[in-house]
């Protein structure tokens, strides 16, 4: 079937957003069609745009970018036993070309969790990518316990918000960076200390970490070491492949994640979600036109926009 989406025809810039009709693939027996109602921005999108992913993701045009959905199914394959039509949903659907900036998305029924009722569908939107990273990057493969100190960099992003609040969930001290502005909402979600980075080296004030959640690499991953704890520390980056060398001097555990989605795992945040134990902190939304998606990617490229971006279909 045909879906109207914004899509790049060629990598580059801003301008190479447009609106178009993309024929989606035949249904597998194994997927859902979903009516999207909102879907959010990742860095992956603008990163892929750019062309920078091109070595790992060789697709053909159009792309239709996106990889978060929240919406209802139309259409289900024939082997699909746990999913109906009407069903409300949210997905971090398989990294293919027919992403979810568009009306109409193909998602594996592996992936899918069912929308909390509690919730909008904007607020489900925000959740898959970034939800489950921070929650990979803290259990997963930061192994992180109760009573253990967490350092969360740019708590006031997309994942650092849901990464502070999985962490306090789990009954660990938090700590998080992020400019003033936004101490008051981080301490709401659970921080127990928010560093201004802009007047504080964070290495000033915390140090015997536990684990480090990284989402900013460079000059700020680098520096973590310094503050991790000696022989048990654990450094966990979305970003870049960290420093071995220096993970060796310190007898640190350090690593690059990328995330595998999961509909299991998702139910688990919807579980939270349903509970009131975590929420998303949709920032700003924007329309599905190719201003609306010019405009929400030039927001998430300036780095500073608070909690999620959320790109809404009418």
């Amino acid at each position: 079937m045909e879906t109207r989406a914004v899509i790049i025809n060629k990598y580059g810039s801003k301008d190479v957003l447009e609106e178009g009709q993309v024929t989606l693939p035949e249904l597998g027996e194994h997927q859902v069609l979903v009516r999207v109602k909102a879907t959010s921005i990742n860095p992956i999108d603008w990163k892929l745009r750019e062309g920078y992913l091109k070595q790992m993701f060789d697709w053909e045009f159009p792309i239709i970018l996106g990889w978060d959905v929240a919406g209802v199914i139309e259409a289900v394959g024939s082997a699909v036993t746990d999913w109906q039509e009407g069903d409300e949903v949210f997905a971090r659907p398989e990294t293919t070309r027919f992403g979810t900036y568009a009306e109409y998305t193909v998602v594996d029924d592996h992936l899918l969790a069912k929308k909390p009722a509690n919730i909008s569908f904007e607020e489900a939107a925000a959740v898959p990518l970034a939800g489950m990273t921070a929650y990979q990057g803290l259990f997963d493969h930061g192994h992180l316990k109760e009573g253990e100190k967490v350092l969360v960099h740019a708590g006031a992003g997309g994942v650092g918000t849901y990464a502070i609040q999985l962490a306090k969930e789990a009954g660990a001290y938090v700590y998080t960076t992020a400019s003033e502005k936004n101490h008051e909402l981080l301490q709401s979600l659970g921080a127990d200390e928010v560093i201004d980075y802009r007047t504080t080296d964070f290495r000033d004030v915390v140090q015997e970490i536990d684990l480090v959640l990284d989402t900013m690499g460079g000059e700020v991953q680098l520096n973590s070491f310094d503050v991790l704890k000696e022989n048990s520390g654990r450094l966990i980056t979305v970003v870049g492949a960290p420093d071995q060398e220096k993970a060796k001097e310190k007898n640190v555990e350090t690593i690059g994640i990328w995330l595998q989605p999961e509909g299991k795992q998702l139910s688990k945040l919807a579980d939270l979600l349903q509970a009131k134990k975590m929420k998303s902190i949709v920032g700003s939304t924007f329309p599905l036109t190719q201003q609306g998606v010019y405009d929400a990617h030039a927001l998430s490229e300036t780095h500073h926009a608070v909690g999620k971006i959320v790109i809404t279909v009418d």
